[in-house]
């Protein structure tokens, strides 16, 4: 079964569309003969990609500077794609933005990976979702979440909270979603192993670097492709290193601090190592 959105006639947007998993999304919505919207920050790259994204079969391309977490320029990167193509189907709010922080990191550190990771998703699905409903044409909102937004490892609280309000916006956009009347619009939630991103730097020093243990993006993508046809909503992407089975008894473990009343972040809590331990090695 193939998503509805999937097809030849669809127009895609992917932010954060320049490099890593979005141009590897790009290519691969380009290659069915898409018009695709590529968005984002960095304009060298983004050049670079549209020529990579016109070569991969797009029927016709956008590629827009735009700063996600400006909302008054996401309504006019709406306009843009409204005037050119029309409604979008396919909505990929994959932008985002690390860096370590602690709870006690300057304030405007924690607004800048928040106004990327969060509120760059809440600007793109307030913008684009009404008229994608209004259009009552089968389409789809991917959003890029993380598995440090579920299971929250200490070491970068900003992160893990802008991904886990990525993962709580987007359950309950599919809620919404769901109970509008005639809308054909579904909501998935995009959750990356460990890629050979940007976003990771390892691309930065060179095609020889990936660890063996990472997927690339686009095997990620692929992935993603087959949970979007299979009707997933949580697209939990393994690597080649940690199996599905490794992150859902890491997940179950997280929830069990709050049914077992154990210390948050247990997990790296040393009074419970080796009770985590045998929880894996029990399950495994």
């Amino acid at each position: 079964m193939t998503h509805p959105a999937l097809n030849k006639d669809s127009i895609a947007v992917i932010t954060g569309g320049a490099s890593g998993i979005g141009l590897a999304a790009a290519v691969r919505f380009a290659r069915t003969g898409m018009r695709i919207v590529i968005v984002d920050r960095n304009e060298v790259k983004l050049a670079e990609a549209e020529t990579i994204v016109r070569v991969a079969g797009a029927q016709d391309i956008i590629a827009a500077a735009t700063d996600m977490s400006d909302r008054a320029a996401v309504v006019a990167l709406k306009q843009q794609v409204w005037d050119r193509f029309g409604s979008a189907n396919i909505l990929m709010n994959n932008a985002g933005s690390g860096g370590t922080t602690s709870c006690l990191s300057a304030y405007d550190q924690w607004q800048a990976i928040l106004n990327v990771n969060f509120h760059g998703v809440l600007n793109g699905v307030q913008v684009f979702a009404p008229d994608m409903i209004e259009s009552g044409r089968p389409g789809a909102i991917i959003n890029t979440g993380s598995k440090q937004g579920i299971t929250t490892p200490p070491g970068n609280p900003a992160y893990n909270v802008s991904k886990a309000g990525v993962k709580v916006f987007t359950e309950a956009l599919v809620h919404e979603l769901r109970n509008t009347e005639g809308c054909a619009i579904t909501a998935h939630l995009l959750v990356p192993g460990f890629v050979y991103t940007g976003m990771t730097g390892l691309d930065r020093k060179g095609p020889g670097a990936k660890p063996a243990s990472a997927w690339t993006a686009e095997q990620t993508i692929d992935f993603m492709i087959d949970s979007l046809n299979d009707g997933d909503f949580y697209i939990l992407c393994p690597d080649n290193d940690v199996p599905r089975e490794l992150d859902e008894k890491r997940i179950a473990w997280n929830t069990g601090d709050i049914i077992e009343n154990r210390p948050a972040l247990s997990r790296w809590h040393p009074d419970y190592k080796d009770a985590f331990e045998a929880h894996l090695a029990g399950n495994i």
